[in-house]
């Protein structure tokens, strides 16, 4: 058997449960791995199986957090237990799928244990340089879907290192949320109308400001850095905001209200793009010798991130081999199912190694 304790059911949490427990069936036959939930874990406590949960106890922990509830309203609820204290003495896979900021040490703790993690929550990775390498050394964790979702970029990355090629650049669009926005700009749609037509799709974080502060996008791309060797502080890589200052501390409510005042520098810098004739992008550039910069750039109608349109993600590595034509990953880079679906992947792919 297996042990996974999972960090989180929001939404793709709760995905991740459904999707491992419909191909399990499938993995024990192909590889012979049992891969059983010995623990569920969210913000307020845990249950905890002996020496596994039941189908009957995850479906309960599902159908409570849907409707919801947190763990400590269930019968036979662990709250007075760090999760660090429910790993078995065996190799365990620890799965992380919060937004929490305060994983960094007990992951690291895990791994120092002899244990395994898989990560969609990107802060740990963003913490210093330091714990980065401690849960990064020996390819104990793995983190696709910090960066891609579904998409294999952290992957393809890793790989060109280690087969000796050297990344010269990352040029990346790595916000569905904002390459939407880009989309509609170019059809003629003004910037507050848009953004208040994603966040009625849900294509926006509930806080609009979390997707247009650029701070996702910045932490993606500190992986992406030190992913590619680059010994980064937290604080190296800053964004543009797609807002003014002005609107930053109040409500929800009033900043869909008073986006218009957000629409005059975005619309300039767009017109200006279309005069030079080139396109508006929001990207990320990583380059060993200039670093990182987060935010709107314009791009020559020919450049590989130019023909972005919509809600994809696209990741272009120019490297000693990619020289000429640099090595294009592109394709949905948010959504819970696919989310889900990349952490799952990566759980497999550890627990074949274990």
């Amino acid at each position: 058997m297996t042990p996974i304790i999972q960090l989180g059911l929001g939404g793709v949490g709760r995905a991740l449960v459904r999707q491992m427990l419909a191909v399990a069936p499938a993995i024990r036959r192909r590889y012979g791995i049992d891969l059983r939930y010995t623990a569920l874990v969210d913000s307020r406590g845990a249950l905890a199986g002996d020496p596994a949960l039941t189908d009957d106890q995850i479906q309960t922990v599902l159908t409570a957090k849907a409707a919801g509830h947190h763990i400590d309203s269930l019968a036979h609820a662990i709250t007075d237990q760090h999760w660090l204290e429910l790993l078995p003495a065996t190799m365990a896979i620890v799965v992380d799928v919060t937004a929490a900021g305060s994983h960094a040490a007990p992951l690291a703790a895990a791994i120092s244990a002899g244990h395994r993690v898989v990560l969609a929550n990107k802060r740990p990775l963003c913490e210093s340089y330091e714990l980065f390498a401690a849960l990064t050394e020996r390819g104990a964790t793995r983190y696709e879907a910090t960066v891609g979702a579904g998409l294999p970029v952290i992957g393809v990355l890793q790989s060109l290192i280690d087969s000796g090629d050297e990344i010269r650049a990352i040029e990346a669009a790595l916000s569905g949320t904002l390459g939407f926005l880009m989309s509609e700009l170019e059809r003629g749609v003004g910037f507050a109308d848009a953004v208040r037509t994603a966040h009625q799709l849900g294509y926006t974080e509930p806080d609009p400001r979390d997707d247009l502060s650029g701070a996702d996008v910045a932490r993606k791309a500190l992986i992406l850095a030190r992913t590619c060797g680059m010994h980064l502080p937290p604080d190296a890589v800053t964004a543009e905001p797609l807002f003014p200052a002005t609107l930053k501390e109040i409500s929800v409510t009033e900043f869909l209200q008073r986006l218009e005042e957000a629409e005059h520098e975005v619309m300039n810098r767009l017109q200006v793009a279309r005069a030079n004739g080139k396109v508006l992008r929001y990207i990320t550039r990583i380059s060993p010798d200039n670093g990182v910069e987060v935010g709107l750039r314009e791009l020559p109608v020919d450049h590989p991130l130019a023909s972005l349109r919509g809600p994809d993600n696209m990741i272009s590595f120019t490297t000693n081999r990619y020289a000429d034509r640099p090595l294009v990953v592109r394709g949905p880079g948010a959504g819970v199912e696919v989310t889900a679906a990349g952490v799952l992947s990566d759980i497999i792919a550890t627990a074949r190694e274990l």
